[in-house]
């Protein structure tokens, strides 16, 4: 049923925009989207504002990724929307329903040379499900609606709009549509038996779970699935922590071995790209299990690839009615590779070495973070460690750029996850090299009461460019930072506090003072610049 709503652009937006559960704003002020600011203040709806458009989409995307629903960020034309294309860009490589409004310079004089005047859509189309310029202010919250379906709906991804100055600051009485239903995509049943037969009969198999399994609010089947077919769980990206460190079927330590014994790969809710060898696991079978047929690899022939919603195909899988085989010897086999890693693990995160070496700095964290805590990583070499280090107990508790890999990302994910979880803590690890990126940002979370704890490992270098450069050349170049940063007295002088350690001793105390503070606070840990991750980092 629709409703006529009467009010400038700005308000037919919010309208829409209310009606799919969009609740809050991440914007930085320009005057070309004002209507929207004047909406959201008069009728409560909160608005955070931001020092670089950057963070505010990377801030709309963590609400997006977190909550499993739409996140808005709003940005005036021209250098506002060409300065949030990379968070645009890394949205799409995952899969976040992420809607930019942007500003527009007038139509009705357009090429006459107005500030800021460009059309956008030539930039942000290869990046987004749609992009469209809506000319009238009638036709608001039809677009946006539109979008917002657009971008919810599997293969989930961001989208765009923009308003001429005349058609977001115009008042019009316009009919704001009832919200169509996104109906699940129907897999190919053939295709979902062969791979359960599959995955049933194999001897040693294997399943890698990634983001969309969490977007698409597939955990539970996944379990399911794993538990029915006794097949061991690994997971990256936002699959981390569908099945808890606990389970008897859940593996983080031990994916080297497990890939190189299996006979059956199981790869679901993530792409074939670089972090999954592209595929390629040897003389191994590959089943893709994916959200969308667009979705499923090009360049890999899979031995099967169901497609379509990840929880019909799961629950299809956990009740394949066939035999199984025993995978009893295959499950311990890859425990006793996993429990020998994590005795290995156990050691470097105690180490007592001068300099501090980032796996101490995880042994460390995993001491006061609690189950449901938000663990953000923003970095390059000192946040790959995480991924080796921190083993996260809840679905839904990890962001990290994703397969773009474009740094810059904490803030703004910072600010979206506070923001989506008042309660919990939210801690940022970061690389100093990451640092230059986003941490003028601090200010926005200060002056707007978010607190959060932000870890730097500080080696002074650029690590994963500087020691392979060095590897292939025998120098390197661009690769150094200053040494010692005193990165947490910028935070302090933004309106947060922080604090230098440079002995590992001191590490405990240090996070447990961060976490305690009530206000951005950032422990700047000086870390071994010789001390780099291998390359083949499972981080993702």
């Amino acid at each position: 049923m629709t409703e006529r709503i009467e009010g400038h652009g700005g308000e037919l937006a919010l309208a829409a925009l209310r009606a799919y559960g969009v609740r809050e704003m991440f914007t930085l002020s320009g005057g070309h989207v004002f209507p929207l600011y004047d909406a959201a203040h008069k009728t409560g709806f909160p608005l955070y504002d931001v020092r670089h458009e950057q963070s505010a989409v990377f801030a709309a995307e963590a609400v997006a990724k977190l909550q499993r629903r739409p996140g808005l960020a709003v940005l005036t034309a021209g250098p506002g929307v060409t300065n949030g294309i990379s968070g645009l860009t890394s949205a799409y490589f995952n899969a976040s329903p992420v809607l930019v409004l942007g500003g527009r310079a007038p139509q009705f004089r357009w090429g006459s040379g107005s500030l800021q005047e460009m059309d956008h859509l030539p930039l942000v189309a290869p990046v987004t499900k749609h992009a469209e310029t809506v000319f009238s202010p009638d036709d608001i919250p039809r677009a946006v609606t539109a979008a917002l379906t657009t971008a919810l709906t599997p293969h989930r991804g961001p989208v765009f709009l923009d308003f001429p100055l005349e058609a977001v600051f115009s008042v019009s009485d316009a009919e704001l549509p009832a919200l169509p239903g996104i109906a699940p995509v129907e897999p190919d049943h053939a295709e979902v038996t062969k791979a359960a037969g599959l995955i049933a009969a194999a001897s040693r198999p294997v399943i890698i779970a990634g983001s969309d399994v969490y977007a698409g609010d597939a955990v539970d089947a996944l379990r399911a699935a794993a538990e029915s077919l006794q097949v061991p769980v690994f997971t990256n990206g936002m699959g981390r922590g569908a099945l808890p460190p606990e389970h008897p079927l859940a593996f983080a330590k031990a994916r080297r071995v497990a890939l190189r014994g299996a006979d059956v790969v199981v790869v679901i809710g993530t792409p074939l790209d670089f972090r999954l060898s592209f595929g390629d696991f040897g003389d191994a079978q590959v089943v893709h299990v994916v959200d969308a047929p667009s979705q499923r690899a090009a360049h890999v022939q899979p031995a099967a690839a169901p497609a379509g919603d990840l929880q019909l195909i799961l629950t299809a899988l956990a009740d394949h009615p066939g035999d199984r085989a025993d995978h009893t010897d295959w499950i311990a086999e890859l425990r006793t590779a996993e429990d020998a890693a994590k005795a290995r693990d156990a050691e470097e995160m105690s180490a007592e070495t001068d300099p501090i070496r980032p796996a101490r700095v995880y042994g460390e964290l995993r001491k006061v973070l609690a189950r449901d805590a938000i663990t953000i990583g923003d970095g390059g070499d000192f946040v790959s460690y995480a991924g080796r280090y921190l083993e996260p107990a809840q679905p839904g508790t990890w962001l990290d750029p994703g397969p773009y890999g474009c740094l810059g990302t904490g803030m703004g994910y910072a600010m979206g996850a506070r923001v989506s979880h008042p309660d919990r803590q939210i801690c940022v690890l970061m690389g100093d090299g990451a640092a230059g990126f986003s941490l003028m940002d601090v200010e926005s979370l200060a002056r707007q009461k978010l607190p959060v704890v932000i870890v730097v490992g500080n080696n002074g270098i650029w690590g994963l460019e500087k020691h392979p450069m060095r590897a292939m050349y025998g120098y390197d170049v661009a690769a150094d930072l200053q040494p010692e940063l005193r990165y947490d007295n910028v935070v302090s002088a933004l309106g947060g506090a922080g604090e230098t350690v440079a002995k590992a001793g001191d590490l405990g105390p240090a996070l447990r003072r961060a976490f305690d503070s009530g206000v951005p606070y950032l422990v700047n840990v000086l870390t071994d610049p010789a001390d780099a991750y291998p390359r083949s980092s499972n981080l993702a």
